[in-house]
């Protein structure tokens, strides 16, 4: 499909944002649900046992001036940006494990981790309260 083609069939846009925001779902209940809960509110099974409390996911907007910070999300979840007041990190470097899970450094594994990672940022951004 083609740009054109799609800002011709606003459907078809739409499914397709439709379709990365589920698979963003899909790798938050994997990965991030355990900590930051099922709602995203932060109150996974895991809280009890972390020493910082997870964030609640569903006010990045109103803690950011009403605006979503893409990109900061983007590089907490990869682990090139340390999330303030954790001190150490004890969310995990999901960049790093996505990687070693895609099995190389070659293009296709690094487009296969910033795909995984967009979903789980556009889902983020779903979310907002």
């Amino acid at each position: 499909h083609s740009l054109v083609f799609d800002q011709l069939d606003p459907g078809l846009a739409q499914a397709q944002e439709m379709e990365v925001i589920m698979a963003g779902e899909l790798e938050y209940r994997q990965h991030c649900a355990v900590c930051h809960g099922a709602d995203g509110k932060g109150y996974g099974t895991m809280r009890r046992f972390l020493t910082v409390e997870p964030s609640d996911l569903t006010q990045l907007v109103k803690k950011n001036d009403g605006r979503f910070p893409f990109w900061q999300i983007y590089r907490i979840i990869d682990g090139r940006e340390e999330v303030r007041g954790h001190g150490t990190r004890e969310m995990p470097v999901w960049g790093a494990r996505f990687r070693s899970q895609a099995g190389g450094d070659d293009t296709g594994s690094r487009s296969q981790v910033t795909g995984r990672i967009l979903a789980l940022v556009f889902y983020l951004q779903q979310i907002q309260e």
